[in-house]
């Protein structure tokens, strides 16, 4: 995806407070120190809520009228080009207990080392899953040089009103012991929820039954047969680092 994106225009949401979004992201050999966006809402310099890459840490925060109101960076890096990383991230700011209010998980493991965990208050909109906000999927809209996301993506869900855990989405196999996919996991979408499976012909088609389609733009995504289920071996081109 590195200069193609998706995009739709969000409606009136189930409950901006609590929802869920669940990816699974395989990085290019491009591994750095520079920004590569997952998953966005960007109004302005001021305002806008982002998922992503950066120091090869995931890093996801919202910017409210020019402060931070939430934001997760982890410890961790995850710089492996040969790994598909499942990312489950939750917004709960209705929770009671302040340190539920924005949880991480990958590969079905919840993050609790973060370089920074600021929770929002209670009851705290998001930028992101709010009428008529424009959300992306590979780039953050302002432009420049790191703004998309360089690498694979598949089975995006987005879960408006729900607040679900890994285990909702991705299961071990009993073969191989790997994290990998449920293809149908049993879960509610809400009125801006979608499901992408980005199948051939109809990538930006919400599978969830909702209808909330994505437009592909700046060129063509890219099918291959590399996925959660059957990673392909890559080329370790780590050694540099």
């Amino acid at each position: 995806m590195a200069s193609t994106y998706l995009s739709y225009t969000q409606g009136t949401p189930t409950n901006n407070l609590k929802w869920t979004v669940s990816m699974w992201v395989k990085r290019s050999d491009v591994i750095d120190a520079d920004a590569q966006y997952l998953l966005t809402a960007y109004v302005d310099g001021t305002n806008h809520w982002v998922m992503r890459f950066i120091e090869n840490k995931i890093d996801i925060y919202d910017y409210v009228s020019g402060s931070q109101s939430g934001k997760l960076r982890t410890n961790r890096v995850f710089r492996d080009p040969a790994a598909w990383y499942h990312i489950v991230y939750v917004y709960d700011s209705a929770n009671a207990s302040a340190t539920d209010r924005m949880r991480l998980y990958v590969n079905g493991v919840e993050e609790t080392s973060f370089t920074t965990d600021t929770q929002p208050a209670q009851d705290t909109a998001c930028i992101f899953n709010l009428s008529g906000r424009i959300g992306e999927l590979g780039r953050r809209s302002d432009g420049g040089a790191e703004t998309y996301f360089d690498g694979s993506m598949a089975h995006v869900h987005f879960c408006d009103g729900q607040a679900y855990a890994a285990s909702d989405f991705g299961e071990t196999d009993a073969t191989s012991g790997i994290w990998v996919p449920k293809t149908g996991p049993s879960v509610t979408y809400g009125d801006n929820g979608f499901f992408l499976k980005f199948a051939s012909g109809a990538e930006g088609t919400d599978s969830s039954g909702e209808g909330n389609n994505w437009t592909v733009s700046n060129g063509t995504l890219t099918q291959t047969k590399d996925t959660p289920d059957n990673n392909f071996a890559t080329i370790n081109p780590l050694d540099d680092y």
